[in-house]
């Protein structure tokens, strides 16, 4: 037996949008940030759905934090804007 899943297309702004259904999410790690992948294959003329970790997730927070130290010069030592 096969399984179907439908999903509506919702069109938004110039382009199209769908929400991924959470029967095609049990594997992945859902604490990290995931990437989702079309790939199109010509010959067989299918699409193809992928899922990678986001590794920038990662140095994004790298940097949050390098610059949660750096001093903010708009803020004087009382604690009130200038």
């Amino acid at each position: 037996m096969t399984t179907e899943i439908k999903r509506k297309l919702y069109k938004r702004g110039s382009s199209f949008e769908t929400t991924i259904p959470m029967p095609l999410l049990f594997a992945l790690d859902k604490s990290k940030k995931q990437n989702v992948l079309f790939k199109f294959d010509n010959q067989k003329s299918k699409w193809y759905i992928e899922f990678e970790e986001d590794k920038t997730a990662e140095s994004d927070v790298s940097k949050l934090a390098v610059s949660a130290d750096v001093p903010n010069s708009d803020v004087p030592k009382s604690g009130k804007k200038r």
